[in-house]
């Protein structure tokens, strides 16, 4: 047996470098459109308020759990280094506001401790967390 070879035969070859351009560009368009927001790694049920309003957005957030664990960007701290790490973060933005983002269950014993702490890291902006009553 023979086989004949065909010279004039084209090999296919799918490009896919236009597809790959679209999917970068997907990429850009949905990272540029996404909102990003800060929470403060703890699920918590904030208590309502009827005078509750927005905040800035580069605030640095402490949430209190139920139990009294203390959480600042998703890392849980003792109440004893709250004070070191605030002057931190104060030093870098000092008119940064700090919220309290408390459960409706937390100790209140706890937030006032928070609030000492941040007395005395002289935090200037101090506010408490709650869902606006309607």
């Amino acid at each position: 047996m023979s086989f004949i070879r065909n010279k004039n035969r084209k090999v296919s070859v799918i490009d896919i470098s236009p597809m790959m351009d679209m999917v970068f560009i997907l990429l850009i368009f949905f990272i540029v459109t996404s909102t990003f927001t800060r929470e403060t790694g703890v699920d918590v049920t904030k208590p309502k308020a009827s005078s509750a309003k927005e905040l800035a957005k580069e605030s640095i957030l402490i949430g209190v759990t139920r139990q009294g664990t203390i959480h600042i960007n998703e890392t849980q701290v003792n109440l004893s280094s709250l004070q070191t790490i605030l002057r931190q973060m104060m030093a870098e933005a000092p008119d940064r506001p700090v919220i309290i983002v408390s459960d409706r269950e937390s100790p209140s014993g706890r937030i006032v401790d928070i609030l000492d702490e941040c007395n005395l890291a002289k935090v200037r902006k101090v506010s408490i967390s709650a869902k606006r009553d309607d």
